[in-house]
């Protein structure tokens, strides 16, 4: 191995452990609570070092919100591929959004609630937000009848994105939302 590789393979080690540290820190103390000094502090370089890495707290987080997207992509892959037909697919892959939000609140904060530079729906958006995406595409493209597949998909995904953001916020009744999913699943299917 050249110096260069070994160069190259420990930046990007170090930019992954501070994607790591941000993230735990997110998870046992809040988003607030991450800042370049902690972060500095904990994963044991300079703050110079970390923006060598990223221009700040908030690129960081797009980072930490990247890998979110690859991971939600792989739980909606992973659902879609044990579904018997449309229904169950749509049912299976819906349900298995709203578990990951549920089960990865800080993460889901990251891709959802917090601003970012990221550009969902452009070309350009990086491939983690479009691999995402086309799981959802995959469900509701058969679905979509006449209408467009994109739109159409952007409208489900609304509704479901909706439905976890008031139960979040306690705004909707509690322990409803299995039910409300499988209601909002039916009128998908009409």
């Amino acid at each position: 191995m050249s110096v260069q590789e070994r160069r190259e393979r420990e930046r990007a080690e170090r930019q992954e452990l501070i994607i790591r540290v941000a993230r735990e820190l997110a998870e046992s103390e809040g988003w607030e609570a991450v800042t370049t000094r902690r972060l500095a502090e904990r994963i044991e370089y300079s703050q110079p070092v970390l923006y060598s890495h990223f221009k700040g707290k908030d690129e960081i987080v797009e980072a930490v919100a990247l890998q979110g997207f690859v991971e939600l992509a792989t739980a909606m892959h992973d659902a879609r591929a044990g579904a018997t037909n449309e229904r169950d697919a749509l049912s299976v892959v819906l349900h298995a959004y709203v578990r990951f939000a549920e089960e990865n609140p800080v993460l889901y904060d990251a891709m959802f609630a917090r601003a970012t530079n990221l550009p969902f729906g452009r070309a350009q958006a990086p491939a983690p937000l479009r691999v995402a995406f086309r799981e959802l595409v995959a469900v509701f493209e058969p679905l979509a009848g006449e209408r467009d597949v994109e739109t159409f998909t952007e409208v489900g995904w609304s509704a479901v994105h909706g439905l976890i953001a008031l139960d979040r916020d306690r705004r909707l009744r509690p322990r409803r939302q299995g039910e409300r999913l499988e209601l909002l699943v039916g009128q998908l299917l009409g």
